[in-house]
């Protein structure tokens, strides 16, 4: 459907999530390769790839200096903590990272395919929603992971 040159996706049929994407997450979850993967939507292509993986010495700071200012990303960060008894564990967080300063077609974009990257990527203990970084601060996954 297209108003005034502008092609609106088709909401119904949402995204694919390519197979690259896929096995980026496994490779974190399962191999510990990456820290962090991030996840942006191809339009022209209609799926869900990866912009950028962060290796396993980054940080989390590495990981939000990563995410664009202005524009919707999805994330997924696997987050090292010790608890009170002293074990060392780690959780996967998932982050839909949609600020105020980005445009409303990609906010709208990004929450109508957000479902269907969730289901692709099994074993994400954690999701956040976040639309500025405050939301997403390293207390706040502390917080959540304990």
């Amino acid at each position: 459907m297209s108003f005034r040159g502008f092609s609106r996706p088709n909401a119904t049929s949402g995204m694919g999530v390519a197979d690259h994407s896929k096995d980026s997450f496994l490779e974190l979850k399962r191999k510990k390769v990456h820290r962090y993967v991030i996840f942006k939507i191809d339009e022209k292509k209609r799926e869900v790839v990866v912009e950028k993986t962060g290796g396993p010495a980054e940080n989390y700071d590495d990981f939000t200096a990563s995410l664009p200012e202005n524009d919707c990303r999805y994330a997924v960060y696997d987050f090292d903590f010790v608890t009170s008894e002293n074990c060392q564990k780690s959780k996967i967080f998932f982050i839909a990272w949609s600020p105020a300063s980005s445009r409303i077609r990609s906010k709208m974009l990004y929450a109508t395919s957000k479902d269907r990257i969730r289901r692709e990527l099994d074993g994400v203990h954690y999701e956040i929603q976040a639309t500025d970084p405050t939301e997403m601060d390293l207390e706040v996954l502390r917080e959540r992971a304990n």
